[in-house]
């Protein structure tokens, strides 16, 4: 997870290099900056491959409790 203490991109990556997947907001419009990533650089999403930092925290939860995302969550497959 990365929030930028608004909205945060939660993704579940299988290991190393696999694309994974990532939580979406369907129909969410504009753009999000402010990621800071563990490399330093600072990212922007388009808000609908983000979610609220409110969701994303229960979507965190669910993934660490099971190990995959929750059924009624919205998610894209990037594999």
């Amino acid at each position: 997870m990365v929030c930028n203490g608004e909205r945060a991109m939660v993704m579940l990556l299988d290991g190393p290099g696999d694309p994974g997947g990532h939580a979406v907001d369907p129909g969410a419009d504009g753009w999000s900056d402010g990621y800071l990533l563990a490399s330093g650089r600072h990212d922007e999403y388009p808000d609908e491959d983000t979610v609220p930092l409110d969701r994303a925290l229960r979507l965190v939860r669910h993934l660490l409790d099971t190990g995959a995302p929750p059924p009624d969550a919205p998610w894209s497959v990037d594999r």
